[in-house]
């Protein structure tokens, strides 16, 4: 069985998706370092004015696995995450249709990052119809980076500081705003299903 080795994601951005899709199953390390301005606790999605990042406000003065980073309530970010999203996505083919399905975590509160995260994941492919299970470990606790069958992917998907990733091309797909900003690439997933729908899956 080919294991892909994740960090957790806040509607991570189509390449980790792409990961999960093309091996047999995913495990996101759950007790890895908490790292600022990563995908941990933002996602990027396309805007009238171009790309624009939504970050979740977590606590301070955590310095545990991730596993124990607590989101904050700070700003009303909930609000103002799902007021962007409809704002960017509103006019796309395909938000009506699962705007029901992604609301609820703008409504519902969890504690903990990394549950939230996963309870995110596990609902986007299950609408992508992704069919590898993605489960949450303790990497280091449980030996999995010893595994031959396992790609540790890490330190490859982040925002900044890209590493070349030959298995993943992004290609152009229809986007909103495309026609302005031109095509952006590696955005979260939200923006590949609110434009593609039921397609998103072939384009992974």
């Amino acid at each position: 069985m080919r294991i892909a080795l994740l960090s957790t994601t806040y509607f991570g951005p189509v390449q980790w998706y792409q990961k999960v899709n093309r091996y047999d199953a995913a495990v996101v390390d759950s007790d890895e370092a908490f790292l600022k301005q990563t995908y941990r606790n933002r996602c990027i999605i396309a805007t009238a004015n171009g790309p624009q990042a939504l970050t979740v406000p977590v606590e301070q003065g955590t310095r545990e696995g991730i596993g124990k980073v607590r989101i904050s309530d700070h700003g009303n970010w909930r609000h103002i995450h799902w007021n962007a999203l409809c704002s960017a996505y509103g006019e796309s083919p395909f938000f009506d249709f699962y705007a029901d399905d992604v609301r609820p975590f703008f409504e519902q509160r969890w504690e903990f990052l990394c549950d939230y995260n996963m309870a995110i994941a596990q609902k986007m492919c299950e609408l992508l119809q992704i069919k590898a299970p993605v489960s949450s470990s303790s990497v280091e606790g449980n030996n999995l980076a010893d595994q031959q069958d396992l790609t540790d992917f890490r330190t490859l998907i982040r925002p900044k500081h890209t590493q070349p990733d030959d298995a993943f091309t992004p290609r152009p797909y229809w986007q909103v705003f495309a026609q302005k900003n031109g095509f952006l690439p590696n955005l979260s997933v939200l923006d590949l299903l609110f434009n593609m729908g039921n397609e998103a899956v072939l384009y992974l």
